[in-house]
């Protein structure tokens, strides 16, 4: 019974991505991460997004999968992490062959460890 707790929980943390893997891998100029803000919301509700993201909503991303790289690892975020539009994002990508990870704490866990953000 406990190998069956201990695989599943291997799965699930294996679907998220720390902050600090990303950040490290933002620096480079050949980053393999593309940050994808999947929050369904207007800029003016949003107000500000982690720094360099592409805002590409939960609800429009499976008629933008022909704009993304398959090369690139997509890191998707929401809210928070008790949100489900991160994990329906990933759901998305990850059925359509893209190496994808949600974001671990998602965006209230980036802005308060105060990483860098930029206003919409």
């Amino acid at each position: 019974m406990n190998n069956k707790k201990i695989e599943l929980l291997q799965t699930y943390l294996s679907l998220y991505i720390d902050h600090h893997k990303v950040l490290n891998g933002l620096e480079g100029p050949d980053s393999p991460y593309v940050i994808l803000d999947v929050r369904n919301a207007p800029a003016q509700v949003k107000q500000d997004q982690i720094k360099g993201a592409i805002a590409m909503p939960a609800k429009d991303l499976t008629e933008h999968l022909s704009e993304l790289d398959k090369s690139k690892q997509y890191v998707v975020y929401d809210w928070t992490g008790g949100t489900t539009l991160g994990k329906a994002a990933l759901l998305i990508l990850l059925s359509n062959g893209f190496e994808a990870y949600e974001l671990a704490g998602a965006l209230e866990g980036w802005k308060g460890m105060h990483l860098p953000i930029e206003k919409i």
